[in-house]
């Protein structure tokens, strides 16, 4: 029962955690001294908001979702293919493969879900809009995090 409270409780941080968004990173000019960074904080906002009424998408949840169910598919195949080969050389070909499977899924998906963590970075098209937006405002963009 412990081990699946200390599961349940990773599994919600690294869902947490994955939804966080990558925000521009301002360069301390005359602009932004002036609006302060609550200021320069409703500007972003505002350029995000333009971003997407504009139809610039900031990121597609689905391709980080890929990325991990592809990451597990391809672990469960490497592993098949090497258990079953290691299984055929000491007798066993369908039980390492099955053996193989199971642990590459399981690397796959683990490895999918730790790259997928982090701040997910927005499309190219999104923060070029951003960029340009602030950068119209009087903001100079340093880059993203």
């Amino acid at each position: 029962m412990k081990k699946l409270r200390i599961s349940s409780a990773v599994l919600a941080v690294l869902m947490l955690s994955a939804c966080s968004s990558a925000r521009p990173v301002l360069y301390p000019n005359a602009q932004l001294e002036s609006v302060g960074k609550d200021g320069a904080e409703r500007d972003i906002e505002a350029c995000r908001q333009l971003a997407d009424s504009a139809g610039a998408e900031e990121g597609s949840g689905g391709g980080k979702t890929g990325r991990v169910a592809t990451g597990t598919a391809m672990g469960a195949g490497v592993g098949a293919a090497s258990g079953a080969v290691g299984g055929a050389i000491f007798g066993g070909a369908g039980l390492g493969a099955m053996v193989g499977a199971a642990s590459g899924a399981v690397w796959g998906l683990m490895t999918g879900l730790f790259h997928a963590v982090g701040a997910s970075q927005p499309n190219q098209t999104y923060t070029n809009f951003v960029n340009r937006c602030l950068q119209k405002k009087g903001y100079e963009v340093t880059g993203w995090q």
